[in-house]
């Protein structure tokens, strides 16, 4: 994956994790921090780890 969407979506964990933060605090609401944050770890993990499937031709 492209490393600029890396960087993209490290910087949305970030700020998801803070607002997290925020919501443990009880300034915004935990039903809106919370989904934020797993989808946010869940793009982060995605772009880290996604290969593009390589085909070789078996003889």
């Amino acid at each position: 994956m492209h490393p600029l969407f890396q960087i993209l979506f490290f910087l949305f964990f970030v700020i998801a994790f803070c607002l997290n933060i925020l919501g443990l605090m009880r300034i915004i609401p935990l039903y809106v921090t919370l989904p934020m944050l797993f989808i946010s770890i869940y793009l982060a993990l995605y772009s880290l780890f996604y290969q593009k499937p390589y085909r070789k031709r078996m003889r």
